[in-house]
């Protein structure tokens, strides 16, 4: 499915611009066409080239992505570098972040993309690293119905935001959500005890969820560049299928009826 990209500015209600980077599906022939939702959180870098290319394989398959940049409270839309100071402003940023203010950036981006008249209202979460953490809190929005957190940080020691954060406390709000959560044996970022409590808890407040360990696989596995020879390709298309799977079955595009025109193919290189 060909998608096209775009861009789109909101102002939080400190003032400060956030941008939503938009990856959206189209089929020729149906200009009605609408689709599901969904946000893609980025890791503590921002939209990089790695989750840029990660929301363009989901909008491929029929659903508006919508990236947005979540440091806008410290820095522009622009990605930071996978680099000692690039790694050191993302970490400093994701404990300095209000948490409320991860809040307004998911509601902000759940308003842009119900407010298209392409979207079909339904809506879904992934992310991954620091975006596993913020797809899993974003379902403590009742218009989230879906969400693929690839190696979540912080939700077992409670570190993400200013002061900290109650986002496994809350799971209990989130029962209306079918979650998956994806981790690898040797991510040292989430250790074992720390997995087994989210698991617990989760299984605990009855929440519907698919809790994957993968044998060898190890933090930032999903992550195509930079990722310090953890990148495992096979094993990250395994965990898209799963994703699929999910979004597929609770999210369905409502394609319209088709217009009748004759597709014209332009002859360029």
């Amino acid at each position: 499915m060909l998608i096209t990209e775009s861009y789109h500015d909101v102002k939080s209600t400190a003032g400060t611009t956030m941008r939503i980077y938009i990856f959206h599906p189209k089929i020729t022939g149906y200009p009605q066409a609408k689709f599901p939702g969904v946000v893609v959180y980025s890791e503590i870098y921002q939209v990089t080239g790695p989750v840029a290319r990660f929301a363009k394989d989901i909008a491929s398959r029929g659903y508006i992505v919508a990236a947005p940049s979540i440091y806008h409270n410290f820095e522009g839309p622009e990605p930071l570098n996978y680099d000692t100071e690039g790694t050191d402003k993302g970490n400093l940023y994701k404990i300095t972040k209000p948490l409320d203010s991860y809040d307004e950036d998911n509601k902000l981006t759940i308003d842009y993309l119900s407010s298209l008249p392409t979207c079909t209202q339904k809506i879904a979460a992934t992310g991954m690293c620091l975006g596993g953490h913020l797809a899993f809190r974003a379902c403590l929005d009742k218009r989230v119905k879906a969400s693929v957190c690839f190696f979540p940080t912080d939700i077992h020691d409670h570190a993400l935001g200013k002061g900290g954060d109650d986002s496994l406390a809350r799971s209990k709000e989130m029962s209306h959500a079918e979650i998956i959560l994806i981790f690898g044996t040797l991510d040292n970022h989430v250790p074992p005890e720390g997995r087994d409590l989210i698991r617990s808890t989760l299984r605990n407040n009855n929440i519907g969820f698919t809790f994957m360990e993968i044998n060898g696989a190890q933090h930032a596995f999903v992550r195509d560049e930079s990722s310090k020879d953890r990148y495992d390709g096979a094993i990250t298309a395994s965990c898209f299928e799963f994703l699929f799977e999910l979004f597929d079955r609770i999210l369905k595009p409502d394609l319209g009826e088709h217009d009748g025109k004759k597709i014209v193919v332009e002859n360029v290189c």
